[in-house]
């Protein structure tokens, strides 16, 4: 591990030169990630009378930027991690001012999408839909995981001794209790409709806006005149997000400077095979799994991983698939797809459709056991893939969901596997975080497409001429 991360030292601890290399870098990669440089505006074409914004798909896109961002802070991280961990700030920042605009962005988007649909029936069947496909892609996705773990396994030959293991690291996951299935269903009630936005709590946004929605839809034409002002402020909320998205080069380049300084290369390199694993199994899941639920919608997968390229680069840099949640809600609906659909299936998706996470979860506990040599039973995967089934669906819901599920789940076998074994991961948790973002990421992408053809509402021409470039990405002109 990095001197930084072990001493806590700061910019002035490092060798005046290397210091003085990083300030220069810094400084080139902000002169370059410049908020007013041209070239860049809103992801896709905001339909309107006094916005016409597109994302420049050259040199100077989003795409390019972010990903020269994420290159430089690997290397600040790696050759001044003194100084590269005092950028911690320009990532969470960044993820911050995404998080500021999600609940009211998922608000209008739902609120307005079903009081134009006039179909509480509809609304509902949406909903169905959507549930019934999440839960078999990510049980698939968490038997993927599992059989991959089983066949290569990763954690042998690590012989760790279960009495040596220190857990103090994770006390504040594992002392935590998790959410019970009733815990979790009265968490998306929220105390009150203000707790709801305060807190940023997607399900709970979610849960109101509907309401809200079917609200305005029984009223007709007396609602019509709220549900115009809440569209054109939509519209106003995509194109603050246009102004934030300038600036997810700086967010990305500290996120990744911070993570490789902290942390440090020599990390990955410890636990490489187990690495490698998990980001070679999500990578068969989005491209042979979600490739053949896309051919089965007439569909190309790649075209619309390409479509989502800025997306893709932004969860990269900052590990946070909801940095990218506002941009990719407004790409689904230029590709022509309703929004009363997209407004529900991807938030919905953002809590129960994890699939990277999915993988995640059945293949670190079958690398602990295999670290700690301790031969699991089918019975025993059986279990843990019932318990994951459940838990699984909070992970979202709390800061550290993911190490809290990973404990409840081992708790289930009765000290079978030691629960504090978890800290054998929690070096490259954030590592490993990227692949689970982008997997959940391209997953609710595929998800929405799917629910939309069951709806028969996806118009392939339409969306196969976005993808290609022939068309251009729309969105409806605010009423």
């Amino acid at each position: 591990m990095p001197a930084a991360a072990q001493s806590g030292g700061s910019p002035s601890a490092a060798a005046p030169g290397v210091r003085r290399e990083a300030d220069a870098a810094l400084h080139h990669a902000l002169r370059l990630f410049n908020p007013g440089r041209r070239g860049y505006a809103a992801s896709v074409i905001i339909a309107g009378p006094d916005t016409d914004m597109k994302l420049s798909t050259g040199p100077q896109g989003l795409y390019m930027q972010v990903l020269i961002a994420v290159v430089a802070g690997a290397l600040l991280g790696h050759f001044a991690p003194d100084f590269a961990v005092q950028l911690q700030p320009l990532g969470e920042g960044f993820v911050k001012l995404v998080k500021m605009l999600i609940a009211p962005i998922i608000f209008v988007t739902v609120v307005v999408g079903i009081a134009k649909l006039n179909d509480t029936v509809g609304v509902g069947r949406i909903g169905l839909q959507a549930i019934v496909y999440f839960e078999v892609m990510t049980t698939l996705a968490m038997l993927i995981g599992l059989a991959v773990a089983f066949l290569v396994h990763p954690g042998a030959g690590m012989n760790v001794d279960p009495a040596h293991i220190d857990g103090a690291a994770v006390a504040k996951y594992t002392n935590v209790p998790h959410l019970t299935v009733q815990e979790f269903l009265l968490n998306i009630i929220p105390n009150t409709v203000v707790e709801a936005f305060s807190k940023g709590e997607i399900l709970q946004v979610l849960l109101f806006a509907v309401l809200f929605g079917l609200a305005l839809s029984k009223l007709g034409r007396r609602g019509q005149t709220i549900v115009a002002v809440i569209d054109k402020a939509g519209a106003a909320l995509f194109v603050v997000i246009g102004f934030v998205m300038r600036v997810a080069p700086i967010g990305a380049l500290g996120a990744m400077a911070f993570t490789v300084g902290k942390y440090g290369i020599g990390t990955l390199a410890q636990l490489g095979l187990l690495m490698l694993c998990f980001y070679l199994t999500c990578a068969l899941f989005v491209l042979g799994g979600l490739a053949v639920v896309m051919a089965l919608c007439g569909l190309n997968l790649y075209a619309l991983l390409r479509y989502l390229k800025e997306e893709f680069f932004i969860v990269l840099g900052t590990s946070s698939s909801e940095a990218a949640l506002p941009t990719l809600i407004e790409k689904l609906e230029g590709l022509g797809l309703p929004r009363s659909l997209v407004g529900l299936v991807v938030p919905l998706g953002y809590a129960f459709n994890l699939d990277g996470t999915s993988i995640y979860f059945t293949m670190a506990i079958a690398f602990i056991a295999q670290a700690l040599n301790i031969d699991l039973g089918w019975g025993d995967y059986a279990t843990i893939l019932g318990v994951l089934l459940l838990t699984s669906k909070g992970a979202a819901a709390i800061t550290g969901g993911g190490f809290i599920t990973l404990a409840a789940t081992l708790a289930t076998l009765h000290g079978k596997v030691p629960v504090n074994a978890i800290v054998l991961i929690l070096g490259i948790d954030r590592f490993m975080s990227e692949a689970r973002a982008i997997t959940n990421l391209f997953g609710n992408a595929v998800a929405t497409i799917v629910v939309a053809r069951w709806q028969g509402v996806l118009d392939v021409d339409r969306v196969r001429g976005v993808l290609d470039g022939s068309q251009r990405a729309e969105l409806p002109e605010p009423a």
